[in-house]
């Protein structure tokens, strides 16, 4: 761990010009930082702390998780972008091919991150981002309904004919009608997948799963879920949740991003499972990135690796959900998802994160490969068209995996 006489050295010779005269302070540079909602109180609160210990300015500018990376691409060749922005390691693929992240080297202090998080951040060998957290969706039901967690998906289709049937629940499970992050659990509980994946090698975009026997398998299982009226349609993001508050459905699946404001306000029972029938969630890790553009690199990797991965300072912070939290900026960071920084993961008490932990563990980090993005859509889209009953399973998958093919070609 650098020390503050470290700091202040890099700190110092961020002022000095190129000709080695002192014509500018570091108190004079700003750094600027965009993060969204969740994370720009708690910066906040670390930028006042990083101006009080080192006299030197932070600004954090919330933007829409969503809006980060496009804006990011625009702003930063512009020289409008910000030094640093937090964001998903699925990112990295597209935005370093782009040449607008800054590399990374965070020597001795890479043991104190979890391998997994610095591998979702490594791209062609490159670290372009300091994890703080990592997460993934799990097998979320009702206790008081549901006594035993079913094995396989098959259970859920029976389990939830017997609740509805019994009068006990409107519906058993649901999930979101579309979106494929979220589906992508239950096509690996049949065999599919999205590209094939090697350890220690990593994604091959030639070979697409799509409209694997296993993937089909998994939209025809949901079909027929649909069919049966054991799942609506029109099934969103907070419709699935309200579902659940409600007691009007059992079991869903979500992401820890859902205990804040939806889980433990609720006052509903809950419990966290893995995704029954060996299903593989996605893994994504969260983290800094440093923009390749930026005028104040220097000072922006003192401020990443010297304080906010840091053990020895300690800061109030006030999250999105309002509750007042203190400790090492690592914990704050990861005080609703599981921390990257082994220091930090070492102090988790939180019995669900610890579960949401456990459902990740045979997880599947989301591809950074750039062929990525021309994935999401075409999958997303066949997989609400089965849900509104417009097109057959199968052929919605091989529709979906043709226009793939074609744009990456």
């Amino acid at each position: 761990m650098r020390n503050k006489f470290t700091t202040f050295l890099l700190i110092a010779a961020f002022a000095f010009s190129a000709l080695g005269v002192l014509n500018v302070r570091a108190q004079d540079a700003t750094l600027l930082i965009w993060a969204d909602d969740t994370r720009a109180p708690i910066l906040e609160a670390l930028a006042a702390k990083f101006k009080e210990e080192f006299g030197v300015n932070v600004k954090v500018q919330q933007v829409g998780f969503g809006d980060i990376r496009s804006q990011v691409k625009t702003a930063s060749p512009a020289g409008e972008g910000p030094d640093i922005f937090v964001g998903a390691h699925d990112w990295i693929g597209e935005l370093s091919k782009d040449g607008l992240l800054e590399p990374l080297d965070l020597g001795d202090l890479a043991k104190k991150f979890t391998e997994a998080s610095l591998n979702g951040f490594t791209y062609e060998g490159v670290l372009y981002g300091m994890p703080y957290a990592v997460e993934n969706v799990a097998f979320v039901y009702n206790p008081e309904i549901v006594k035993e967690v079913p094995k396989d998906f098959d259970e859920v289709r029976k389990l939830s004919e017997e609740l509805i049937k019994s009068g006990v629940v409107k519906y058993g499970f649901v999930r979101q009608s579309g979106d494929p992050y979220h589906f992508f659990p239950i096509q690996t509980a049949f065999g599919g997948y999205v590209f094939g994946y090697e350890e220690g090698v990593g994604y091959n975009a030639k070979d697409l799963g799509i409209d694997s026997e296993g993937s089909i398998a998994a939209l025809k299982w949901f079909e027929g879920m649909v069919k049966a009226g054991l799942q609506p349609a029109g099934v969103d993001y907070d419709v699935m949740h309200t579902l659940f508050t409600n007691r009007e459905a059992a079991m869903i699946i979500t992401g820890p991003w859902a205990l804040g404001d939806r889980l433990r306000p609720s006052g509903v029972p809950y419990a966290i499972a893995p995704i029954p029938g060996g299903g593989r969630p996605f893994v994504g890790v969260q983290g800094f990135m440093i923009n390749a553009f930026s005028k104040n690199k220097e000072l922006a990797k003192t401020f990443l690796f010297d304080f906010i991965a840091s053990e020895d300072i300690e800061v109030t912070a006030k999250g999105k959900d309002g509750v007042e939290r203190k400790g090492i900026p690592m914990v704050l960071f990861g005080f609703d998802r599981p921390s990257a920084f082994l220091p930090a993961l070492e102090k988790l008490e939180d019995p669900d994160l610890i579960a949401f932990a456990q459902a990740g563990v045979n997880g599947l980090a989301m591809p950074a490969i750039p062929e990525m993005a021309s994935v999401w859509q075409a999958w997303g889209n066949a997989i609400e068209a089965v849900a509104n009953q417009q097109v057959s399973a199968e052929e919605a998958f091989k529709t979906a995996a043709e226009q793939i093919r074609n744009l990456l070609k």
